[in-house]
């Protein structure tokens, strides 16, 4: 994989995409400029119909914008993709049940001459299906269909991949080693593109996230950074047998405080001023004491709901 080092790999120019005419017209992608270094983590976040995999297809060269531009490695999309500069794991598309794990990865190595055939032992362990590879697909888990889909992304050695849902199906022990694989590739120079419904996922793997909601990106900063946007934390307690609503009314008043939830003896607590929140529980004789700062999810929450 080529590691040089460039300032784009993946550039979006007002970018936008419709299908149908008229009063069925639909805008999946409305004016889409966003940019993408070689390295990076991004994760494409958004709710159904935000037009992630829309945008996916145009950096795949699988459909063209309506306007704007779509610039892969400094060319146009669908070359990169053919000559395996980059590669995906889609949704999309099946697998020939009747062949062997091995042989399938073995076919699509084949396609891209000596040195991919060369990768795949590497390939195939990587995509942890060694142990798979006898085994026909069709008798492989849906979990273990995905990683054929990965292991066949890899065997190009593309300096970009593109996910969309890659883990869909996976167990727990399979998601921390595929997570684990991709870190170790963006660490040596592979650019990493990847749409996932599991928030906790972008929230521990991808070093910068992006929102779409309606066609349109509506946040783009580092995860962390987009995490604590809100500027609130969540503090919750269990509350003392005695005189329970009447600090209920006192918290709700405290200056910061945005939300507040009493279920049962649970009281939580949304706040700018989580200290002042916990002392003043504290010195109420509440306990079990918990202070949470804000997740991706809340966040996410936040940017796309109407």
């Amino acid at each position: 994989m080529d590691t040089t080092a460039a300032a784009s790999v993946i550039e979006l120019t007002d970018v936008r995409r419709h299908f149908g005419v008229g009063d069925r017209r639909v805008q999946a992608v409305d004016g889409v400029t966003l940019a993408i270094g070689r390295g990076e983590v991004v994760a494409l976040l958004g709710p159904n119909g935000a037009g992630k995999t829309t945008t996916l297809d145009m950096l795949l060269g699988l459909t063209d914008p309506s306007s704007g531009t779509v610039s892969v490695l400094g060319g146009r999309p669908a070359a990169a993709s053919k000559s395996g500069a980059i590669a995906a794991v889609l949704q999309t598309g099946g697998l020939l049940g009747d062949v062997t794990v091995g042989e399938t990865v073995e076919l699509i190595a084949s396609l891209h001459g000596r040195a991919a055939l060369d990768r795949v032992p590497d390939v195939l362990r990587r995509a942890d299906l060694v142990h798979l590879a006898k085994r026909k697909v069709s008798k492989c888990s849906g979990g273990e269909q995905q990683r054929v889909k990965f292991a066949l992304a890899m065997v190009p050695d593309p300096d970009i991949l593109v996910l969309d849902e890659p883990t869909a199906g996976m167990d727990v022990t399979g998601r921390r080693h595929f997570w684990d694989v991709m870190r170790a590739d963006a660490d040596a120079g592979r650019t990493i593109v990847f749409a996932t419904h599991y928030l906790e996922e972008a929230e521990q793997f991808a070093r910068r996230t992006v929102v779409m909601h309606r066609g349109t990106i509506v946040a783009d900063a580092p995860t962390a950074q987009l995490r604590a946007s809100l500027g609130e934390r969540t503090v919750s307690a269990t509350l003392p047998d005695f005189e329970r609503d009447a600090l209920t009314t006192r918290i709700e008043a405290m200056a910061g405080v945005s939300g507040i939830r009493l279920d049962a003896d649970r009281l939580t607590v949304r706040t700018a001023d989580s200290d002042a929140a916990a002392l003043a529980l504290l010195s109420a004789g509440a306990r079990d004491l918990e202070i949470a700062a804000p997740t991706l999810e809340t966040a996410f929450t936040a940017l796309t709901e109407d």
